[in-house]
């Protein structure tokens, strides 16, 4: 027998305690874990690179998404397309580096705002590792989105493609538990109008990293209760394969007359 708050419990008897314990899991299949460490941390990152690039400008020519391009007449090719495949998550930590009075500090100052805001549920909901997925893979595919529909020349920064994907797995999240889904629209949809109206938003990162995060949400808040987490796990090796195999696409497209 063991001492226990309820009284004297058996050795057996302790330990399927402790198994269930150890596999509590989220509404969605991942492991519950006090407080927001993931997007605290992301917040945290982003700000400490942003004053970096403040002090530092420079390092965003080296960081930034860029599709195919020269920074000098008959210099070297640098981009995505130029083996420079780092880019398109690097480009996702940076922010304009105009200083704290222009439009990097609103840039970082609005991305922030709108982690926080969605970020600890999310990440409350989904478990730590799926919430990292989802933001970072949203990233990716903001950045997949821009490499395709932007020319190639033109360079891209900003974590807007990965809030946008936390803005559609909050939306596929709010539906799966059918909760009032119009708050989260209405914002998606104000954000999309100032994408397209604002000449100097990149609306391809947006578009892409809302349909990444909403389609990979929509996989871990659906996969039925048995086999969840094997399922869960193809559908993000499926959405990583596609963004590979979309970024040799356009890789070749681009270096084909090189």
């Amino acid at each position: 027998m063991r001492s226990a708050s309820v009284g004297q419990q058996c050795v057996d008897c302790v330990g399927q305690g402790a198994q269930a314990t150890r596999s509590a899991r989220t509404v969605f299949g991942g492991r519950p874990a006090a407080g927001a460490v993931v997007t605290w941390t992301l917040v945290g990152i982003n700000v400490a690179i942003f004053l970096l690039t403040w002090i530092r400008p420079g390092i965003v020519t080296d960081l930034e998404m860029l599709g195919y391009a020269t920074y000098g007449p008959g210099g070297p090719a640098h981009g995505v397309a130029a083996g420079e495949w780092y880019r398109l998550i690097t480009s996702a930590f940076l922010a304009p580096a105009t200083g704290l009075n222009g439009l990097g500090f609103l840039d970082i100052l609005f991305n922030m705002w709108a982690l926080i805001f969605v970020g600890p549920a999310l990440e409350g909901f989904l478990g730590r590792l799926r919430f990292l997925s989802v933001y970072l893979l949203s990233a990716v595919g903001g950045g997949v989105m821009f490499y395709y529909l932007a020319p190639p020349t033109t360079a891209a920064v900003g974590a807007s493609g990965a809030i946008f994907g936390l803005f559609g797995a909050w939306f596929v999240v709010s539906r799966r538990l059918r909760l009032d889904t119009r708050p989260i629209a209405a914002l998606i949809a104000i954000n999309l109008v100032f994408s397209f109206v604002f000449s100097v938003i990149a609306w391809q990162d947006h578009i892409g990293g809302l349909l990444t995060g909403g389609l990979l949400t929509a996989a871990y808040a659906y996969a039925p209760g048995r086999h969840r987490a094997a399922l869960q796990m193809l559908a993000t090796i499926a959405v990583v394969a596609v963004l590979a195999i979309a970024i040799v696409v356009r890789t070749r497209q681009l270096t084909a007359g090189g």
